[in-house]
């Protein structure tokens, strides 16, 4: 409870006479405000360097001397690194205090990306990469649970609501700034600007974050973290690099069957654990286990986005860096727009009829997207993908929402960690999938190199499987979820 007695909820204490400045008074922000301010900044971090990266990808690449579909395993590391460590990150904030854990995330996050910036070789950038992750893995759900256990209930929403800032304004800064930094700098400054957040994170989360810990922690589930994480890890090495990136293709293969053994031994001992890592269980539940299901197929299609964009335009049509960003940041502004409906759209017309009529139109805009050519207007290209951009976050916000319809509260941690840990595998298959898909297109073509006419089957193949999720999302009760949706139905459905 240091972080209370030494700084009692405010920013800066009030300058007494004692300082020889009675009179002058400094702004006193309450606790409930600080605290998600606090949070919510190292958030913001995590949220936009995740959307600056994708921009840069070729950048990195022609640097780096390397294929920039084999970049891909940028984007996976960080995503796998995420899904092995979320787990147990609540876990690790019960044992050894919020704070510690907390600040301790922010200090690898920021090793992480100094390694980043210092990196000269695929090996060593895929690697920091997943470093990185693993600050980001523990950093963004303790940074949640800091708010939830620091804040009182009448504060609460209002405290949650800077913790959504982060995740809807890093996505549309992130391109433009990714973008802008590569083009007329130079990509590493990208990972160099975290140095400075990182260092005033650790000294505000020193001073005014308590560090709160459980008095009576149940035993971490070791087994189970060793079988998924090494397990999880070898399967998504194996299939990120089937394309003979970085080992050779039997040794991806080796990855895919040692990770596939050991995560079937996960699911076949996680059964008979009073408290396994993640508690598959949870999948009986009809609206959770459509919702995670048809999120992770969904998801697939979706992830490819932030790895095959920037590459059709920069590869396909000669945009720079710069000219990127500033166009794939529509995507984001058009998510932006759509929390601010999605409520009344679910209360309308309910979560079964969204999610079906809303993925059929959100891969029909992927659809769309392959369709451009260097001679398609910038203003069209925004229209569609800020068209995209709202479709996928009404999609996104309902998958949620639906898959804690039916869950109690006393089953609500465990929910949560096991549809994290999904999302983030479903976010490292797409650009696996969109990657495979456009050096099959690329290799069926005959290019010797990645030219504009390999994207649209690429694009084509993530909208099929955004598009596949249908197949879950059709087995929905008309009024499913509709106690949280709000959503009326007649008697007769």
């Amino acid at each position: 409870m240091q972080g209370r007695d030494a700084h009692p909820g405010r920013f800066c204490g009030t300058l007494a006479a004692s300082s020889g400045c009675s009179s002058f008074r400094v702004l006193r922000i309450p606790k409930h405000i600080l605290v998600p301010m606090i949070v919510a900044c190292a958030l913001f971090m995590e949220n936009m360097d995740s959307t600056v990266i994708a921009t840069s990808l070729p950048t990195i690449a022609r640097d780096l001397h390397e294929d920039p579909i084999a970049l891909k395993l940028a984007l996976t590391s960080y995503l796998l690194s995420l899904a092995v460590f979320i787990p147990i990150s609540g876990w690790m904030a019960d044992r050894f205090g919020a704070r510690t854990v907390f600040r301790s995330a922010i200090g690898v996050f920021m090793g992480g990306s100094i390694l980043c910036a210092l990196s000269g070789s695929l090996a060593g950038f895929v690697a920091a990469r997943f470093v990185q992750g693993m600050g980001g893995a523990m950093m963004v759900p303790v940074g949640r649970l800091v708010v939830l256990r620091s804040t009182s209930k009448e504060e609460l929403v209002r405290a949650l609501s800077y913790l959504t800032i982060p995740a809807l304004v890093g996505p549309v800064i992130g391109p433009p700034l990714g973008g802008f930094i590569s083009t007329y700098f130079h990509w590493r400054w990208i990972f160099f600007i975290n140095i400075p957040i990182s260092i005033i994170g650790l000294v505000m989360a020193a001073r005014h974050i308590e560090n709160l810990r459980e008095a009576v922690v149940p035993r971490l589930d070791w087994s189970g973290f060793l079988l998924s994480a090494v397990g999880l890890s070898s399967l998504m090495l194996g299939l990120a690099t089937a394309g003979r990136h970085l080992v050779s293709l039997p040794v991806s293969l080796a990855c895919i069957a040692v990770g596939l053994v050991l995560v079937s031994a996960y699911v076949w001992t996680a059964q008979g654990k009073q408290y396994p890592l993640l508690n598959l269980k949870l999948m009986r539940i009809p609206t959770f286990r459509v919702g995670v299901v048809a999120g992770f197929f969904f998801r697939i299609g979706i992830g490819a986005i932030p790895f095959l964009l920037p590459l059709f335009l920069q590869l396909g049509f000669g945009l720079n860096s710069f000219e990127s960003g500033l166009l794939t940041c529509a995507s984001a502004a058009g998510a932006l727009f759509m929390k601010t409906i999605a409520a009344r759209i679910l209360q309308g017309f309910g979560f079964r009829r969204v999610l079906l009529w809303n993925t059929a139109i959100a891969a029909l805009s992927l659809m769309l997207i392959g369709l451009f050519t260097a001679h398609t207007a910038h203003a069209l290209i925004i229209v569609v993908l800020l068209l995209g951009g709202c479709f996928r976050s009404l999609q996104f916000t309902s998958l949620n929402a639906l898959s804690y319809a039916d869950i109690d509260k006393p089953q609500m941690s465990q929910a949560t960690s096991l549809a994290s840990v999904i999302q983030q595998l479903a976010a490292g298959m797409g650009v696996t999938v969109g990657a495979f898909a456009l050096q099959s297109s690329n290799f069926l073509q005959g290019h010797t190199s990645v030219v504009a006419a390999d994207f649209p089957p690429a694009f084509i193949v993530i909208a099929l499987v955004s598009a596949s999720s249908l197949i879950w999302l059709s087995t929905l009760a008309k009024n499913a979820g509709s106690a949280i949706s709000g959503h009326a139905h007649p008697a007769e459905e």
